[in-house]
């Protein structure tokens, strides 16, 4: 997911960190290439877990999201604060 799109998501990680110590002064930004982001982890999300959700797995889609998404909040804490305003 982030080899296939290195320069948003590099860019996206340095206005992560600027976020991170002044949100107030980066919301907006923050907020615009968070929503670009957001679409392609979402993507990934789906391409993970739609194949479980029709098996005999189903079960296990959710704790497979789940931990996806624990993966993606470690390289990005503030994820979650993408369009707040």
């Amino acid at each position: 997911m982030i080899d296939q799109n290195l320069k948003l998501f590099g860019r996206f990680q340095d206005l992560h960190d600027q976020y991170i110590i002044n949100p107030s002064q980066f919301q907006i930004e923050y907020n615009q290439l968070g929503e670009q982001i957001l679409n392609i982890i979402r993507e990934w999300e789906r391409k993970l877990c739609r194949d479980c959700e029709r098996g005999q797995y189903s079960k296990f889609s959710n704790n497979l999201a789940d931990k996806f998404w624990g993966l993606v909040r470690k390289d990005f804490a503030k994820i979650d604060f993408v369009g707040v305003k």
